[in-house]
Formats: C-alpha cells, sequence, structure tokens
C-alpha cells in the first residue's frame, strides 16, 4: 500500500468518533447508517459525515440498497493497514 493511501486512512483514524465508528463495523460486520445513530450521540448529519471521510479513506466501503446504504469495513484494506503497522 503506497503511503498516501495509508496517510488519508491514519487522517480519517485521527478523530475519536471515526475510530468508535470502525470498531463497531468491525463487531457487527455490517450497518445501516440509521443504526449507526441510534448508538452514538450524534446527529445524522455528524455521523453521516464522519462515514463520508471513512469511505474516502477506502478503509470503509458503502452500498446503496433502496433507500438505505449498508457501510462494512473493507477487510482487505484494514489487513493493509495492520501489515503495515506489524512492519513498523
Amino acid at each position: 500500500m503506497d503511503t498516501g493511501k495509508l496517510a488519508k486512512i491514519f487522517k480519517a483514524l485521527g478523530h475519536p468518533t471515526r475510530v468508535k465508528i470502525l470498531e463497531h463495523l468491525i463487531d457487527i460486520d455490517t450497518c445501516v447508517c440509521g443504526e449507526i445513530v441510534n448508538i452514538f450521540p450524534y446527529s445524522q448529519s455528524t455521523i453521516s459525515q464522519h462515514l463520508k471521510l471513512l469511505k474516502e479513506s477506502g478503509i470503509v466501503c458503502g452500498e446503496v440498497e433502496g433507500p438505505k446504504t449498508y457501510f462494512c469495513v473493507d477487510k482487505q484494506v484494514l489487513s493493509q493497514v495492520k501489515d503495515y503497522m506489524e512492519k513498523l
């Protein structure tokens, strides 16, 4: 994985709420955006912004299915980040 992509991922993980969202997605393996709003004490727009940044970094992917958007962790990207961290 190139350093630019890694930097984007680490930047996305530079906020405690995004780290918690990522941990939640890892725990449940898939999620609907609306369910995430019910878990955190933030507005829909705030959670959507955090999810957008996680998705743009590539560590989270989203799939639109009708009126809902499902988000999950890209396990391949997560594995690459893990491999990088182990090399450090």
